[in-house]
């Protein structure tokens, strides 16, 4: 999920362990039982409170692409699938899903489920509803990118498109079972649908969807009980979810910090139960305050900055010369060591190391990512001599985001390296400069992240900078457009094995490593921390706490 937080060659597991981490308890017996109300198991009475952001836009599964919506949509809905800590699937709404030939897919849900009041039916025209809204082209939904495997995703995209058109590969079949035709065979797609975008929704969101996303009728282990915004979002246990992820906890509240450092001096007060960020000042202590309450592993998280291509300072030739001595200018490993202190490692390529074929080391064109300031001031040199650039260089970020530290260093490595003004460019908070990429008005270069959804080279690649996913139908904010880089994606979603897909996109990585579309800083570790009151806390594949087994 961009990290903004996302169709995919996956393996089963995400070529990592997950972290499980067990707190002694605060004071009760560290285990599923105690008194007072809220989960399915007992619990405390007390809520689980985490950290996160604001979400860009009103809860609604297919325009989420970042953390802070990603998280509460998670929690609030059920897919046909679900993520288990280690990135394998496993049912959840979903009875079957069937295929002869990969192409042609049969999806029965199961018997009984009900949306969170108890009486509306999740069906099989929910997720046929819910699909074709977001691949249709005038609901202008962030997740439209997703829907590019079904039959008649083309005809959706057009910016002409009828508002009633619908995707030729979906059909419902009865209350129960609908059908999905692919443009081809993709044995991955069952492990698609555990993603955000392919959720139902009931007939009452189509009645006024940014109403629908304030106060959302959803179907997983947790309902929307308030949202203050910029404050913090509550949630309650949905006693109609019959699913494998059912609440273990009285609830969750969501704290939408604006300063890590309260966020930090909360988790060490016990004000905060769960946080999956630790602020720069923290990150060389936190591990032995904490003990064994910190959390230190290698995440599928990917750092990036965005160079646009609608920038005419990185059009052309001259632009991608610029790119190249702006890789080059900056010292990564110096910036790692003495600012990430361990939680960060410098990035060799696009996709993170605990994604199968991720931190690859062999792709062409890689000593790009490497700093030399010789070669970068003599590419920025050659760029001037073509077409000069307009400064100040400037690179935004969120304040509301451990951000501004390595965001300076950069900079500073800019300025020093190619001996002109590089400037940090802070916004208040990340809703708002994520509101400007989106309309494509913010001048300059900006900090850019993934965090993954599912564990899959092709999505750190094709969401980010295939074709299809620009133009603001996907996570493609610089509209990085290049056709031989998107024939190779295509590729190897259609290869006959894992190990074929994963070189076939080395190739099409070694099309980003010439082009730069983004220029690669680092791989960010799992990393955060938990208060003495909860126990079962467990971090996933994909850096996010498992909310729902974490108990009080």
């Amino acid at each position: 999920m961009a990290f903004t937080r996302r169709t995919m060659m996956l393996s089963t597991a995400a070529g990592g362990a997950a972290l499980t981490l067990a707190a002694c308890g605060g004071g009760g017996d560290g285990g599923n039982g105690g008194s007072g109300g809220g989960g399915a198991d007992g619990g405390s009475g007390e809520p689980i409170y985490a950290n996160t952001t604001e979400p860009e836009n009103p809860l609604i599964p297919t325009n989420t692409g970042e953390v802070g919506g990603g998280r509460i949509i998670t929690m609030l809905w059920a897919g046909l699938v679900y993520y288990k800590a280690d990135g394998s699937t496993e049912n959840d709404v979903a009875e079957s899903i069937e295929s002869e030939d990969n192409q042609n897919w049969t999806i029965t849900i199961r018997e009984g489920l009900t949306y969170s009041d108890g009486s509306t039916p999740v069906t099989a025209q929910d997720f046929v509803d819910a699909w074709n809204y977001g691949a249709n082209a005038t609901n202008a939904q962030i997740g439209q990118y997703f829907f590019e495997p079904i039959e008649g995703y083309k005809e959706l995209s057009a910016k002409d498109v009828a508002e009633d058109a619908t995707l030729s590969g979906l059909e419902v079949v009865d209350e129960k079972t609908f059908t999905v035709r692919l443009v081809s065979a993709q044995s991955d797609f069952p492990t698609r649908l555990g993603y955000s975008a392919y959720m139902p929704l009931p007939p009452s969101a189509f009645e006024d969807m940014e109403a629908f996303g304030e106060s959302p009728l959803a179907n997983g282990p947790y309902k929307l009980e308030s949202w203050s915004h910029d404050q913090e979002l509550v949630l309650v246990p949905n006693e109609s979810y019959d699913g494998p992820r059912k609440a273990q906890n009285a609830g969750l509240t969501f704290t939408v910090y604006q300063d890590p450092e309260t966020m930090y001096n909360d988790l060490s007060s016990d004000n905060v139960d769960v946080v999956d960020q630790i602020p720069n000042s923290a990150l060389s202590t936190f591990e032995d305050e904490l003990g064994e309450r910190a959390v230190n592993t290698e995440g599928a998280v990917f750092q990036s900055i965005t160079l646009p291509g609608y920038d005419k300072n990185f059009e052309g030739e001259a632009g991608k010369l610029r790119r190249q001595a702006i890789s080059r200018a900056i010292d990564r490993q110096t910036i790692c060591d003495n600012l990430f202190f361990g939680t960060r490692t410098p990035a060799t390529d696009f996709v993170s190391p605990v994604i199968p074929g991720g931190g690859a080391t062999d792709i062409p064109g890689a000593e790009v990512l490497e700093f030399d300031e010789a070669e970068a001031k003599k590419l920025w040199e050659e760029a001037e001599g073509m077409s000069p650039f307009e400064g100040p260089l400037t690179l935004a970020y969120n304040a509301d985001g451990p951000h501004a530290d390595w965001v300076e260093a950069v900079c500073n490595s800019l300025s020093n390296t190619l001996g002109i003004e590089a400037k940090p460019t802070p916004f208040p908070a990340f809703g708002e400069m994520r509101e400007q990429i989106r309309k494509r008005e913010l001048d300059g270069t900006w900090r850019s992240g993934w965090q993954a959804d599912y564990p899959s080279a092709y999505n750190f690649l094709g969401p980010l900078y295939g074709s299809a996913a620009a133009d603001g139908k996907g996570s493609n904010d610089g509209d990085y457009k290049n056709p031989e880089f998107d024939q190779l994606l295509s590729d190897g979603l259609a290869a006959a094995s894992e190990e074929e897909a994963i070189e076939l996109w080395k190739q099409a990585e070694a099309i980003l490593m010439e082009d730069l579309p983004v220029v690669p800083l680092w791989y960010q570790n799992t990393f955060g921390g938990y208060s003495t009151l909860v126990s079962n806390v467990e971090y996933g594949w994909d850096t996010v706490p498992l909310y729902h087994q974490i108990t009080k």
